[in-house]
């Protein structure tokens, strides 16, 4: 049986990457009226030798129907991927990349830290914006959390294929983790609310930042480990920022007193 994947991102990355390994067998793309994004994806399918065909919009929504809702809205083009293809997740051993960071303890990295953020638009939106400002790998939980949804076309989706490049880390243990990483010389700074402004934060050479949920927050035990506790000074009516958008703006200002020093 093949895994459907839809949005335009996701299925391009995909077609890229198969291109780049020259690994194109089990793909097949479906679609209806090609309009230019469309074109440019087929164009590059075919001179791949990737399974093309045209085909009506109730044969792609027939594609598509086992699909989460969200998922659905295939824009006129669906991928047919294998199921060994489907999750094409960049995962790594943790304890094996904390043995590498005690190597290396003047080598700058970047970690992100998802503690009962479940949303898997929320965790792909993470994952994107980590891999455009360097995070080096993302840490969920194997349980209640990130980790039920890490391996779903709707994070690969909103990633906008991200989740193939940015190495992720599932553990069974988050506050054991954090403990790991502070071993290995990493300040842990934990994203909440009166904290301090991070337009003062100088951040570590080895950081690891950690986002609660927007319902609940950081988990007492996790928030036990942070070193800091960092906020963004915002200005409207509503109580936060979502969780995806805080993570972006906490990666970029680390990314760019990165590239500032």
């Amino acid at each position: 049986m093949k895994q459907a994947i839809t949005g335009f991102h996701a299925v391009e990355e995909r077609v890229r990457r198969a291109v780049d390994s020259n690994n194109t067998a089990g793909i097949e793309l479906y679609y209806t009226k090609a309009g230019p994004r469309i074109k440019k994806i087929l164009e590059v399918a075919k001179e791949s030798g990737i399974k093309t065909a045209a085909v009506t919009e109730r044969e792609l929504s027939v594609l598509v129907q086992n699909l989460p809702e969200s998922a659905r809205d295939h824009r006129g083009l669906v991928m047919l991927v294998e199921d060994s293809q489907k999750k094409a997740l960049n995962l790594v051993d943790f304890d094996g990349w904390i043995a590498e960071q005690k190597l290396f303890p003047d080598k700058s990295a970047t970690v992100i830290i998802l503690d009962s953020v479940t949303d898997p638009h929320n965790v792909g939106a993470i994952i994107r914006s980590c891999d455009q400002f360097g995070c080096d790998l993302v840490v969920v939980p194997s349980r209640r959390g990130a980790g039920d949804t890490i391996g779903s076309e709707i994070v690969a989706r909103s990633s906008a294929g991200a989740v193939a490049y940015v190495p992720v880390a599932v553990v069974t243990n988050l506050t054991r983790s954090a403990q790991q990483l502070k071993d290995a010389g990493f300040w842990i700074y934990g994203a909440d609310a009166g904290g301090e402004n991070v337009q003062k934060i100088d951040f570590s050479a080895k950081s690891a930042i950690i986002m609660g949920s927007e319902g609940s927050g950081m988990g007492k035990l996790v928030k036990e480990q942070c070193d800091t506790i960092v906020s963004i000074p915002t200005c409207g009516n509503i109580d936060s920022l979502n969780v995806s958008v805080a993570a972006g703006v906490l990666l970029y200002e680390r990314y760019r007193q990165f590239l500032s020093k």
